[in-house]
């Protein structure tokens, strides 16, 4: 690469030397930080594996469940019991900055009358696998919202690794070598 024409003046050496301590120090900065945000990425990634296996686990034994109840109760009365919830959940979203990067939080209420009733139906009509598939699903939610949460974070957090990257390579190998010659 050719050196850029620079006049021979002692206010260029000063201005060009307090460009590459700047260069340097910017440059360690951003290394600090993609490091750093490595770290933390890698956290949420084996986060997200326990978390994921969880939930799987969960909507694959409420699935059993409800594909067994559904064989031994008519669709009619599948529906009816399922119509109207007896509890409601209300989620809010937030936002968490880490190392620049805004991660979306998610925090979940549920309102009902008796917190332990999640049963909107009479036993008398539904099979006992109803419940352990709407039981399933009431424990997995917690799970739920943790895991969108953390993929998006994994999403954003990625996405600010490669842009930090860019720009260490680029001070790195383009700016500093620049303002050396």
């Amino acid at each position: 690469m050719a050196a850029k024409h620079v006049n021979p003046t002692r206010m260029e050496l000063t201005r060009l030397k307090k460009k590459r301590v700047t260069a340097v120090r910017g440059h360690k900065l951003l290394k600090d930080k993609r490091d750093e945000l490595m770290r933390q990425y890698l956290d949420l990634v084996r986060e997200n594996m326990e978390v994921r296996k969880r939930v799987e686990a969960g909507i694959r034994s409420a699935n059993k469940n409800f594909v067994i109840a559904k064989a031994g109760m008519s669709e009619a009365a599948l529906n009816t019991a399922l119509m109207a919830p007896k509890q409601e959940v209300s989620l809010e979203a937030g936002e968490k900055n880490v190392m620049s990067v805004d991660i979306p939080t998610f925090e979940y209420k549920k309102r009902t009358a008796d917190e332990n009733d999640i049963y909107s139906y009479g036993f008398a009509f539904t099979s006992s696998d109803l419940d352990g598939a709407v039981k399933s699903l009431a424990d997995i939610l917690p799970d739920m919202i943790r895991l969108a949460e953390i993929e998006k974070a994994c999403q954003l957090m990625a996405a600010e690794i490669e842009k930090t990257r860019r720009r260490v390579n680029a001070l790195e190998h383009v700016i500093i070598p620049e303002t050396e010659e």
